[in-house]
């Protein structure tokens, strides 16, 4: 298994990344961008979700491209941001095509719950925040842990955060994941100390931090509605709709496996899939193959495996806000 350069959702060539990140406030914003749109799926599995146009999404729906996938703290006063967004798309130009030259550019979004963690309960967030982090967006390598969506994040009552991960297939393909860690479970296995998945690490990318073994703190007492996971995962191959959906389905099992509990009634847990479509899908041959199906499932698994990676990442990565305690900052076994 091998990372892409970066390790990043921005590997997928067609994808542009960029956050605002307010610290005293505990919230923030997370965009991918797709200038040149990408086919979109999307697979909701917590029962506390907080969504924008994730029906439109549907395989039997009319729009077959999406510009952008927003992440946001904020709950329901976060999904504001993707009007930002919709704003900064169109004056750019990009987005679905309207008569004398406009556009409606198609941004579905998905919120957090983190109100109450920063300086105010509710935080300022809007659509200056969606439109600060476009202008931000770019295809480098961008900081990980409390920035961005994850900026606010709490998991399993350690800090939450922000991840990425990324795999180059032997097809050539690249598969990837961005993701926002604000779960009711926790990451880390009382009996080790360590990630669940830890052993799913590629290339040292969790650091001296992956190898401690820490002493957890008790988890949050459940209330209702005040978590969620989000996250993209993205290929450069060309996929239908039907796929797309059906890769957001799989890339569930990477959070499922290193987030536990997860898909709670508390959390509203959602996964989009953007396909930038400038890779074709290798064909199996063999009278039983369905034509291209065991590449779908190879760019399943590696979604799964990228966001499994991406959560640990993004709780490694995470530092301390107000009284939220990172990973980092607990005691060593």
């Amino acid at each position: 298994m091998a990372a892409g350069k970066k390790n990043s959702l921005t590997d997928v060539e067609g994808i542009m990344v960029g956050h605002f990140t307010d610290v005293r406030a505990a919230c923030g914003v997370s965009v991918a961008i797709c200038p040149e749109g990408a086919t979109a799926g999307a697979d909701v599995r917590g029962s506390a979700p907080g969504t924008r146009e994730t029906d439109l999404l549907a395989p039997l729906n009319l729009i077959e491209k999406v510009q952008a996938v927003v992440l946001t703290g904020g709950s329901v006063y976060g999904l504001s941001s993707a009007d930002g967004v919709v704003r900064w798309l169109a004056k750019k130009g990009w987005g679905f095509p309207l008569e004398d030259n406009n556009v409606a550019p198609i941004v579905p979004a998905a919120a957090l719950f983190d109100l109450g963690r920063g300086a105010s309960f509710i935080p300022p967030i809007g659509s200056e925040w969606g439109a600060q982090a476009c202008a931000n967006a770019g295809n480098d390598d961008f900081p990980l842990g409390s920035v961005g969506a994850g900026t606010g994040a709490q998991s399993g009552g350690i800090k939450g955060g922000l991840g990425t991960a990324s795999e180059v297939l032997d097809s050539g393909l690249t598969v990837a994941a961005m993701v926002a860690v604000n779960s009711l479970g926790t990451i880390i296995d009382n009996v080790t100390g360590r990630p669940w998945e830890v052993r799913m690490e590629v290339e040292g990318e969790f650091g001296e931090l992956g190898q401690r073994s820490v002493v957890n703190t008790m988890p949050q007492a459940p209330k209702a509605g005040r978590n969620t996971t989000i996250g993209i995962v993205a290929t450069d191959a060309v996929l239908t709709k039907a796929q797309a959906q059906k890769i957001a389905q799989m890339a569930h099992d990477g959070m499922a496996r290193a987030i536990r509990p997860a898909h709670t009634m508390f959390d509203g847990d959602t996964i989009f899939c953007l396909a930038t479509n400038k890779k074709d899908l290798p064909d199996t041959p063999g009278f039983f193959a369905a034509p291209k199906a065991m590449a779908v499932n190879e760019i399943g698994r590696a979604a799964a495996d990228c966001m499994t990676r991406a959560i640990i990442r993004g709780i490694l990565a995470a530092t301390g806000i107000n009284s939220m305690v990172a990973f980092r900052d607990l005691q060593t076994r």
